[in-house]
């Protein structure tokens, strides 16, 4: 971000922040958190990142967010400013592999970027060996609240879908299934509208800027413009979407119900591309919480169509060059799944009040890998939570969570165990 723009926000913030004080029944708020967390990653002997770093990588970080937010009557601004400071291994390797072809940042992505997004607010001050300074603005908006609607301008973020997993409906910079803290989604330029009909279903639509990576350009086949109709039919609740999504036509249907204390849920996406005509995603999950012993559990299971995905289970470099509508969506970080057939599963068990436990798999049923996924969370008091994961990829080498094939013959991108710890403070 120039200098200029960083002295243009500050005056906004403190000029809202002097007004919000001295104006009557009008508030403002500020908080944030840290978020220090260290990551091992380690490789097997066959593996490609082996030869960059070893059996092993090791990884720490800390993540402030600062967060801003005034309103008056009907009208508010918000801002989140955040701060990286990266060290470790993966930076390095990441790094390298760039360097030796650019589509290896297309499946495993650096730092944080706005080379797509309308507005610059980020800015890489270190990325050099194995260190990297980031800051950025993952926030910056203003809206109008109404009786029965909301308008927001700026950076933002929206979440649609019924997906629990995978959430192909979720258009608009979905999260990784695998992610462990998904408490904040990163924002994207938007302009986004609602209206509240007195029965309760709800019209959303948003216009998100884009522009080309390639030219740095805004461009129109950059950008998603969409609307939802959210309603409900006796005890079901139903969506109904259509958008132009980059040069796509879209449309999607989904829904859900309570059926014997379980609750369904499903999501039809049907994308109309270029060059390969209509491909489908599909989604369908169900939900139970129950009491097990003294402890109270909550188990979802969930089964992904992926029509994007290869067909054959190859993922070579070779391969997926061959597919360039997958390609597309893993750069945009719009899909992060290479075949076709997913399962997933998770149990949230709540071991203490402050203490879950929550086992979490995901199966790549057309090349039988699999990722199983450990996650804790632990209150410590008030304003201080420890989020944990083991994560253990299986599957023979060539598979998605196996290691996939680099083209060179007996090298993957395999992995063995990662754990991952992360210490939250919120003030």
């Amino acid at each position: 971000m120039s200098n200029s723009l960083f002295r243009w926000f500050l005056i906004v913030v403190f000029g809202v922040a002097l007004n919000v004080q001295a104006a009557d029944k009008a508030r403002y708020e500020f908080g944030g958190h840290v978020k220090t967390r260290g990551t091992v990653q380690t490789f097997p002997d066959d593996s490609a990142i082996n030869a960059l770093t070893g059996s092993s990588a090791k990884d720490f970080d800390s993540d402030l967010r600062l967060l801003f937010s005034a309103d008056k009557g009907a009208w508010d601004f918000k801002t989140d400013g955040q701060a990286f400071v990266l060290y470790g291994d993966t930076v390095e390797y990441t790094r390298d592999l760039v360097e030796q072809a650019p589509i290896y940042e297309t499946l495993f992505g650096r730092q944080p970027n706005d080379d797509r997004r309308w507005w610059d607010l980020t800015n890489i001050f270190e990325d050099h060996d194995k260190l990297a300074v980031i800051g950025r603005l993952d926030r910056l908006s203003v809206g109008y609240t109404g009786a029965n609607t909301a308008i927001r301008f700026g950076r933002q973020a929206i979440s649609w879908g019924n997906g629990l997993m995978f959430s192909p409906m979720d258009i608009v910079n979905p999260f990784d299934p695998t992610q462990v803290d998904t408490e904040y989604k990163s924002g994207d330029d938007m302009l986004y509208g609602q209206f509240l009909r007195g029965n309760g279903d709800d019209i959303q639509a948003t216009y998100v800027v884009r522009r080309n990576p390639l030219t740095g350009s805004v461009e129109s086949d950059q950008a998603t413009l969409a609307g939802k109709y959210h309603g409900f039919a006796g005890a079901a609740e139903f969506d109904v979407l259509a958008a132009r999504h980059y040069a796509d036509a879209l449309v999607a249907l989904g829904g859900g119900l309570d059926v014997g204390g379980a609750v369904w849920r499903s999501d039809l996406v049907l994308n109309d591309t270029d060059s390969e005509g209509v491909i489908a995603q599909f989604v369908i999950n169900t939900s139970y919480s129950w009491v097990w012993g003294d402890k109270n559990v909550s188990g979802s299971a969930e089964y992904y169509f992926n029509g994007f995905g290869q067909r054959d289970g190859c993922y070579s470099p070779d391969c997926l060059a061959s597919n360039p509508e997958l390609i597309k969506r893993i750069s945009r970080r719009q899909l992060f799944n290479l075949g076709r057939h997913y399962l997933g599963g998770s149990l949230m068990i709540e071991m203490t009040p402050l203490f879950t436990l929550t086992p979490n798999l995901f199966w790549n049923v057309g090349d039988g890998s699999a990722l199983l996924q450990v996650v804790t969370q632990n209150s410590l008091g008030d304003n201080l939570v420890l989020l944990g994961a083991l994560g253990v990829p299986m599957g023979p080498n060539g598979t998605e969570y196996g290691g996939i094939d680099t083209g060179v013959p007996g090298v993957y991108f395999s992995s063995d165990l990662s754990l991952f710890l992360q210490l939250g403070w919120y003030f």
